[in-house]
């Protein structure tokens, strides 16, 4: 009997330094995000690295796109970031939270935004 089961990779508050922002005060400047990433994909009971989904790939992608230079709104973020995820054909869905702390301090945590990237 064959069992296929699906799983939820995740990594949650991942720290990156990213140039990011509208606004002229955050032009030329770092700021930290908080990321959440969640990525479904089909599992079996292997117990071999290369059959899984590496949450180290997560952390690579988020800061190989903070490197990238300049970027304006948390949500191309997120969006690319989640297009990266997919890259792995056995991702189904990925789901990317984006925090940024500094935004509206000190009157809240943090503010952002989550998106859901899904196969069709």
């Amino acid at each position: 009997m064959s069992v296929q089961t699906a799983s939820k990779v995740f990594v949650t508050g991942l720290q990156v330094q990213a140039q990011i922002g509208v606004y002229r005060h955050e032009i030329g400047r770092v700021q930290p995000l908080i990321v959440d990433v969640e990525l479904d994909v089909p599992t079996n009971a292997s117990d071999r690295l290369a059959e899984t989904v590496n949450y180290e790939t997560i952390l690579a992608a988020a800061q190989a796109l903070a490197g990238q230079g300049h970027v304006d709104l948390v949500e191309t973020f997120a969006h690319r970031l989640a297009e990266a995820c997919l890259q792995d054909a056995r991702v189904t869905r990925a789901r990317v939270r984006i925090e940024k702390p500094l935004a509206l301090a000190p009157h809240a945590v943090g503010a952002g935004v989550e998106i859901v990237l899904q196969r069709g």
